[in-house]
């Protein structure tokens, strides 16, 4: 009994600790690639989710319950996971590509891009990186949001710096004011 005890402490010190070398790195990278801090939030939430269910089924092995079933339920889980998100594919692959959107995206918030598309105009400024999609203000003033999974399914081209009438996207009232203040009469 006690041996169970002091391996769960273990366990879990070992979850905690890896856990806070994760949320560390993720961090850093997002610092480096200057994105939002909701998405990196996002982005440990998941990893840190992963990385519990990992550990816990290491734990019920080591514990004793059994490779047959704690494997039963891991497949289990992950096959009625993959029924749900089947229905949804879109779904899944919009957070696998937000995923690697996080990590290998060249592009930033502020950026000019055109994605390459023979049937329309897919250029502009980029407003926001989510988990689900890019938000993109377009030359003519609408934002376009574009799916993660087509987002790198596509060629996306970097443009020049944005255009002087579009560089104001999402401007909060206090940065405006201080424009306002700093402009000649």
């Amino acid at each position: 009994m006690f041996n169970h005890l002091l391996m769960i402490i273990v366990y879990l010190a070992v979850f905690l600790f890896a856990q806070r070398q994760v949320n560390k790195w993720i961090y850093l990278q997002a610092e480096k690639k200057q994105v939002s801090e909701v998405r990196s939030r996002l982005i440990t939430r998941l990893i840190s989710y992963l990385l519990f269910f990992v550990t816990l089924s290491v734990m019920a092995v080591s514990l004793g319950l059994g490779y047959q079933e704690v494997s039963l339920f891991v497949s289990s889980a992950f096959a009625v996971l993959g029924v749900a998100l089947f229905a949804q594919w879109s779904i899944l692959s919009n957070i696998t590509a937000g995923v690697l959107i996080f990590f290998a995206f060249p592009y930033r918030i502020g950026d000019r891009i055109k994605i390459v598309d023979k049937e329309e105009d897919m250029s502009g400024i980029i407003v926001e990186i989510s988990l689900f999609h890019v938000l993109i203000k377009r030359d003519v003033g609408d934002v376009m949001t574009y799916p993660n999974s087509l987002m790198l399914q596509k060629a996306v081209i970097k443009l020049s710096e944005p255009k002087v009438a579009n560089t104001m996207l999402l401007v909060s009232n206090k940065t405006k004011a201080k424009i306002k203040a700093n402009r000649p009469q």
